[in-house]
């Protein structure tokens, strides 16, 4: 079920009325089943798979709670082997097989590839990096194993954040799934404002940029520089509001019913360097990533070398994790790169610090500048299908420098970036139900008024899939 959809627009209401009616001790199980019907709105079947994890990581975290120390690790093993084992089937099977055929091919061994017809299941990846996280933090001595079945299967199933996150740690979620909710004014008048926001910057914002990005990757050959200069530049603004826009829905969806989720994004291009990027840009899997392979590699205790390969490793990772394509393994690799080169750079070239504030206002700039153009580039990495649609996008980029082409962009595009960027400035480390909360009745209806007519009226373009469901 779309959270942009006349579905959600029912199914959300009787969920959260429903919610506050029934009594506690029925919640749970009221959320459970509302969360089933959500996810098997896209393939019904598939909710087999999730229940398939679920049963793997509930029963391997109690035997880990209850084993010896010497056979914890064992159970540990079992549980990631086959909840990887399962991605890996699904996403990456494919990719594997047609590499290897490619490779034996060099030698001119024929190597039988089968490509299986495999759909992907939606949020996949997000769903079993939640529940390993759970078997993780059971195994380290940091939460006792849920002995409720049901109670498990929520914190994995949870609707608001089954499909593309934010990916919860059970300290946080698992917690609150067994507190008493009371109908509380403040956590709907938050998430409801949650959830405008979070519609606006999809439907309207990154759904009308989407229309422009995609006829120029669709055939970049065919437009100029400038043309595909600003469809990228589109593209990084279309993927941060499409991917903002869910993770906002899905806070203010959560905290309607009175859970808290993490914050996934904190004005991501308004920072200084590819490390501080990744500190603001898809927060719950960047720590996620940190927390259970980077301190397990070593970390920074170890010496330099070793310590960029950790941090290569975590970023190739991270790349792969979203897709198997080589695309996105470069994609990480490049942010991995440029991440080293910016940390080596910092720890061993000392720069004096300027003390005028103008000079460090223009520094600053300078440096969020070169940081946003920089990812906006490897974006298309990212973005593109292959390879080869790179390498075309890239040529077309250089070569073709001729203004007379047509490229009409409405202004309205124009417009709704532009207030967007300037909410986004505004609410600079904040965040939009709480920076509300200081404004009078007068400013903070007007802004509603506005996000609300702009959804109504402007949000009649092709309906766009999220763009992290594919993940």
């Amino acid at each position: 079920m779309l959270f942009n959809s006349i579905n959600f627009l029912l199914f959300f209401p009787i969920v959260a009325i429903l919610f506050y009616v029934l009594p506690h001790k029925f919640r749970w199980l009221h959320l459970l089943i509302a969360s089933c019907i959500f996810y098997m709105f896209f393939i019904p079947e598939y909710i087999l798979i999730l229940i398939g994890i679920i049963l793997i990581d509930f029963l391997a975290a109690i035997y880990i709670d209850k084993s010896e120390q010497k056979n914890k690790k064992k159970y540990l093993i079992i549980s990631i082997l086959a909840t990887v084992l399962l991605l890996f089937y699904f996403k990456y099977f494919n990719f594997f097989t047609q590499n290897l055929h490619d490779f034996f091919a060099l030698f001119g061994v024929n190597f039988n590839n089968k490509v299986h017809d495999i759909i992907l299941p939606i949020g996949l990846s997000f769903h079993t990096f939640q529940s390993l996280s759970y078997v993780i933090e059971v195994y380290r001595g940091n939460q006792k194993a849920e002995r409720h079945f049901g109670i498990y299967s929520l914190y994995v199933l949870f609707f608001p954040q089954l499909v593309t996150g934010p990916i919860e740690r059970p300290q946080n979620l698992l917690t609150q799934l067994r507190e008493k909710i009371k109908l509380n004014y403040s956590n709907l008048a938050q998430g409801f404002r949650l959830i405008i926001f979070g519609l606006f910057i999809k439907m309207v914002v990154a759904d009308n940029l989407g229309e422009y990005v995609n006829m120029i990757y669709k055939e970049p050959e065919i437009y100029n520089s400038l043309s595909i200069l600003i469809g990228l530049f589109f593209y990084s603004f279309q993927i941060y509001c499409d991917f903002f826009g869910y993770s906002t829905i899905a806070v203010g969806s959560a905290l309607v019913l009175g859970y808290k989720l993490m914050d996934n994004f904190k004005n991501p291009y308004f920072s200084k360097s590819i490390g501080e990027f990744w500190q603001r840009w898809h927060i719950s899997l960047s720590t996620w990533f940190r927390d259970y392979v980077y301190f397990s590699l070593g970390g920074n205790k170890v010496k330099i070398p070793r310590w960029s390969i950790n941090i290569l490793i975590v970023f190739v990772l991270s790349g792969f994790w979203h897709g198997a394509n080589w695309t996105f393994i470069l994609w990480g690799v490049l942010h991995g790169i440029i991440y080293l080169l910016e940390s080596l750079f910092n720890r061993f070239i000392k720069i004096k610090a300027v003390t005028n504030q103008v000079v460090n206002a223009i520094i600053s700039f300078f440096k969020v500048l070169k940081t946003f153009v920089l990812i906006s580039f490897i974006w298309i990495l990212f973005r593109a299908e292959n390879l080869e649609k790179v390498q075309l996008i890239l040529k077309s980029l250089v070569s073709n420098f001729n203004l007379k082409d047509d490229f009409l962009i409405d202004s309205k595009i124009w417009i709704f970036l532009g207030f967007f960027i300037l909410l986004d400035s505004i609410l600079f480390n904040n965040r939009f139900d709480l920076w509300c909360k200081t404004k009078n009745v007068f400013l903070r209806w007007s802004v509603y008024s506005v996000m609300i007519f702009l959804i109504i009226l402007f949000s009649n373009v092709e309906n766009f899939p999220f763009i992290y469901f594919q993940f």
